[in-house]
């Protein structure tokens, strides 16, 4: 296991990153000066990036799926707590983005390599303050469930059926 974001794992079957980047930003604003430099003053913590970037060959490893999966944690909107796999816990934070390219294409269209970047940003104050607020589990396992996502997919195809 590399990483746990919500329920979901982060590993070899699943989907492996290859790169975490984080950017972390602190505010401070400034006010114009005359014949001086700007003044500027703290004001607080600002956003806490962190970009997850790899691939995935859904024929050796990794699965699509897993990507699905992620996507539907995104539909949500809420806010997941993110584990390291050495314990380490970053905070919690939202999915607000998601990019895929597909190459080695085969004949049925189907990608032999999966590219994929996940942006998350932090949503809490601190790490102590998650540990009260993990959240409803059950609606998450059953969510990142094969079933879960297949309820999923039918009910977008009969919404897209419906509307033509």
């Amino acid at each position: 296991m590399m990483m746990v974001l919500g329920m979901f794992v982060f590993s070899l079957p699943t989907l492996a990153y290859q790169e975490l980047q984080r950017k972390t930003d602190w505010k401070h604003p400034s006010t114009s000066r005359v014949g001086a430099r700007n003044a500027r003053q703290f004001t607080g913590k600002g956003d806490d990036t962190i970009t997850l970037s790899g691939w995935i060959a859904p024929e050796l490893t990794g699965s699509v799926y897993s990507l699905d999966a992620l996507r539907l944690m995104g539909d949500t909107g809420k806010s997941w707590i993110l584990i390291a796999g050495t314990g380490r816990i970053y905070g919690s934070f939202v999915i607000t983005g998601m990019t895929e390219g597909r190459t080695v294409l085969g004949q049925d269209g189907d990608a032999g390599k999966i590219d994929f970047t996940i942006t998350l940003e932090r949503t809490d104050e601190s790490v102590l303050g998650l540990l009260n607020t993990l959240g409803d589990l059950g609606s998450i396992k059953n969510m990142l469930s094969l079933e879960g996502i297949s309820n999923s997919v039918s009910n977008f195809a009969g919404d897209v059926r419906g509307a033509f």
